[in-house]
């Protein structure tokens, strides 16, 4: 496993009407993604001019953390719901290389 952070963003569209369910939903997994000992960031956006439209940005210590990241108990029951209330299949991730140290 590589010892480098791994950093993606992920986005996607809340349906009509469920724009506030989402947010709150989101706001659930903040709480629980911070608490994981290889979560570095975590930051949930709305865009300004398409209130709808989701933002995630995410920092992982290593590829390890991502992996219990991704293996959280809470991760399933938050991407089913989510499933439910946005117009993609699935939020949709960007992974990240960074170009230039801090």
């Amino acid at each position: 496993m590589s010892d480098e952070a791994v950093t993606l963003f992920a986005e996607f569209t809340a349906l009509r009407g469920c724009t506030e369910e989402v947010d709150a939903l989101l706001r659930g997994l903040v709480a629980d993604v911070r608490q994981e000992p290889g979560n570095l960031v975590f930051d949930a956006y709305r865009l300004t001019e398409e209130p709808d439209r989701f933002f995630v940005f995410e920092v992982y210590r290593d590829r390890a953390a991502f992996e219990e990241h991704l293996a959280a108990p809470y991760g399933v029951p938050f991407n089913k719901r989510l499933q439910e209330l946005i117009v993609e299949d699935a939020s949709q991730l960007t992974f990240l290389s960074r170009t230039a140290e801090p």
